[in-house]
């Protein structure tokens, strides 16, 4: 019988480079999707394994559908997430929260007016991508004609898109980072909070002081009352009372109710507040759940905002998160994520040591991948046993990922979520990188908890 082996560092390295490789072909040139360049890298690495690491097959397809399994809430939680904005969407939820949000625009605080509304769109759909593309295009347009710098209004619309992206459990990435890290939903939430609240606030700060300047400018909202006007058409009623459907989620939470009766009962509210608010049936319902919600509104921010959701919605980006995993199984079976996480965490002395490498490490997978949940599913997979061996709570890795690997990603050209800004509000990264504040201060305050101890808390039975 063939005996198994670790890898050498030059053998581990072999998989990434090729991934690389690969990843900047296909996503740069060939312009495809990530799945297969990820089913080709697995195959590459499972072949590294048999071939010269001395593994059988039949241990690599075990790995990779363990490393699965463990994903296997977070895919239902997706699943249930597509649904449910199916329906809030439908039962006038999400265009409620919108509506309002818009309200409080003003030209004396329109920076921070733009954070807290790009905020609010993508707690609403979970979507950083979506509110960039639809409140946030609307928004540069109203910077612009204040003569406000574009990269200063770019900065302000990825911090807030970012916010709700890292914060809202309608976000696939909320639910990818403790999946991967092994702790629940809300637990990792509530304890981003102690990184998240002081980067936000300070952002706020600072986009009060950046906007003291523009201040006497008169504020053309033409863009903003077009898609307010065609909001409060296209639905019978944008009551306040729709909120209730976000509120009673958030109180499930309060009550440590587990993340999937807690959005399943919000998607079900959403359905009831549908039929009740805006006239719905049960079968506009049914599909509004199943192939998410249409707009047809003619005004094409608000087609583009509203069209969305659905469980259909939802597997590409399970399809991507099966592929990633599929690779981080191998790796991880083989050995080649212990020998990396090895030699990086001969330099990781103490609980400052390990969280700076875990940031640094999500931040390098972007980098160098180009892909966000690569960032997140590969230093989550390679530092889940260490914060098990130093007796830190899962829930510190899940946001050390999040403080890194998520807020990061728009900050780079070349990632999917870099290229997708650059094209979408015609602002380079490296423009707007020095403004998007709150992206900037989440990893440093990440680490500076880190150095303190402060809120690193450590192992107990139901982390």
């Amino acid at each position: 019988m063939k005996q198994t082996r670790k890898p050498t560092l030059f053998e581990a390295l072999l998989p990434i480079i090729f991934l690389i490789i690969i990843l900047v072909l296909s996503l740069m040139i060939f312009h495809v999707d990530p799945q297969i360049p990820l089913l080709l890298a697995t195959a590459f690495t499972s072949i590294l394994g048999v071939y010269r690491l001395g593994h059988k097959w039949s241990d690599l397809e075990d790995g990779i559908i363990d490393t699965i399994k463990i994903a296997i809430q977070a895919i239902l939680i997706l699943l249930i997430v597509g649904s449910l904005i199916g329906t809030w969407i439908l039962g006038g939820v999400v265009p409620s929260m919108i509506y309002w949000g818009l309200n409080i625009l003003s030209p004396k605080i329109f920076l921070v007016a733009t954070l807290l509304i790009c905020s609010i769109v993508s707690i609403a759909t979970g979507s950083s991508w979506t509110t960039a593309g639809t409140v946030g295009i609307a928004l540069l347009g109203i910077g612009q004609t204040l003569g406000i710098p574009l990269p200063v209004v770019a900065g302000a619309i990825i911090s807030g898109a970012y916010f709700g992206d890292k914060m809202s459990p309608l976000s696939d990435t909320t639910n990818l980072a403790p999946a991967m890290a092994g702790a629940t939903l809300f637990e990792h939430i509530k304890h981003m909070i102690f990184t998240t609240a002081p980067a936000y606030l300070i952002s706020i700060i600072l986009y009060a002081i950046l906007g003291f300047k523009y201040a006497g400018q008169s504020l053309d909202t033409a863009q903003i009352d077009i898609i307010k006007t065609t909001l409060s058409s296209s639905f019978h009623t944008l009551s306040p009372i729709l909120l209730l459907a976000p509120i009673s989620v958030i109180t499930m939470v309060i009550l440590k109710i587990p993340a999937l009766p807690a959005l399943l009962t919000g998607t079900l509210f959403g359905g009831v507040l549908a039929m009740i608010f805006q006239g719905a049936n049960l079968g506009d319902v049914m599909n509004a759940m199943h192939y998410g919600f249409e707009s047809h509104t003619g005004v094409v921010a608000v087609d583009e905002l509203l069209t969305r959701g659905g469980l259909n919605s939802m597997l590409w980006t399970v399809s991507l998160v099966i592929c990633a995993l599929s690779f981080g199984g191998v790796l991880e079976k083989t050995g080649i994520l212990e020998t990396i996480a090895t030699q990086i965490l001969q330099f990781a002395k103490g609980t400052f040591g390990l969280v700076f490498a875990t940031i640094i490490t999500c931040i390098f997978t972007n980098i160098l991948t180009g892909d966000q949940y690569l960032a997140i599913v590969m230093p989550g997979r390679m530092y889940k046993d260490e914060y098990e061996k130093r007796n830190l709570a899962a829930k510190n890795l899940s946001r050390a990922i999040e403080d890194s690997a998520t807020v990061t990603s728009p900050l780079i050209p070349w990632t999917t979520c870099g290229s997708y800004m650059l094209a979408t509000l015609g602002v380079n990264p490296i423009s707007f990188l020095p403004f998007a504040f709150f992206n900037l201060l989440c990893p440093v305050i990440s680490l500076i908890l880190a150095a303190t101890g402060w809120t690193m808390e450590k192992r107990h039975t139901n982390s």
